[in-house]
């Protein structure tokens, strides 16, 4: 018996299955995009100002999503609990920061949001488990700790995040608290309230609320967590004596 190849049906079954390969890879890179995709509630709290205050794993101004989860997995009207605070606002259960009210926020909104958060418990918060870190710096003979690096290793040029406080603070802060943190005529010498006990968090939690009633606007969804974390991080570096005014060195 002789086996006869014909050459033409030969290249249309294989351009068939070349087509056939491509459809599937298509078909898979869909699910996959569709499984990756960000949930309604998701969105919703990202394109408010949730992530101003919150990350997924770890505790900006307020606690993880994740801790939030995990706090009230399987709790009677956890849901309902958290479309409250949410949009009236709530202090009390993650420390004495205060959450603003969110009374943009639609009902469905709400509730979308707070299905996404609910459906975190299981994973883990990175802040749970991070070390604490420190460093010191010595100013004028003393040490001076801090949890975050002033300055690069082994130089006297301050850290990409330092710099980046002292553009931010000089372009935006200075007008109310003053040119380099040295205080203003419309706002407080924030130098002074770091010296006298004001923490990080409340730092962090004022700069993203404002306060409306000393006139100072909300900067939350303008300055990112990471912004106002350098903006600190400047200002305590200020505080504590380890820069002077005036551009610092990088």
């Amino acid at each position: 018996m002789t086996l006869r190849i014909m050459p033409g049906n030969f290249l249309l079954n294989m351009s068939a299955l070349g087509a056939m390969s491509a459809a599937l890879l298509a078909c898979v890179a869909v699910a996959m995009a569709a499984d990756n995709a960000p949930s309604a509630g998701e969105t919703a709290a990202r394109g408010s100002d949730c992530f101003s205050c919150h990350s997924v794993d770890q505790k900006l101004v307020g606690p993880a999503f994740t801790a939030i989860a995990q706090k009230f997995a399987g709790q009677a009207g956890a849901a309902s609990t958290l479309e409250a605070a949410i949009k009236n606002g709530h202090v009390g259960t993650w420390g004495q920061i205060p959450m603003p009210a969110h009374p943009q926020l639609s009902d469905t909104q709400l509730q979308q949001i707070v299905s996404w958060i609910l459906s975190l418990k299981g994973q883990s918060s990175a802040a749970a488990t991070a070390p604490a870190q420190s460093y010191t710096t010595n100013v004028d003979g003393k040490p001076v700790t801090t949890h975050f690096p002033i300055f690069q290793a082994g130089t006297q040029k301050v850290t990409p995040s330092v710099f980046r406080g002292y553009e931010l603070f000089d372009s935006y802060c200075f007008r109310c608290h003053g040119a380099d943190a040295v205080g203003g005529e419309y706002a407080p010498n924030l130098r002074a309230s770091l010296n006298n006990g004001m923490t990080e968090d409340q730092f962090l939690s004022i700069a993203m609320e404002g306060r409306k009633a000393q006139g100072m606007p909300a900067w939350a969804g303008f300055f990112s967590p990471q912004d106002i974390d350098s903006i600190y991080q400047y200002t305590k570096a200020r505080a504590v004596g380890a820069l002077s005014t005036g551009t610092p060195p990088e």
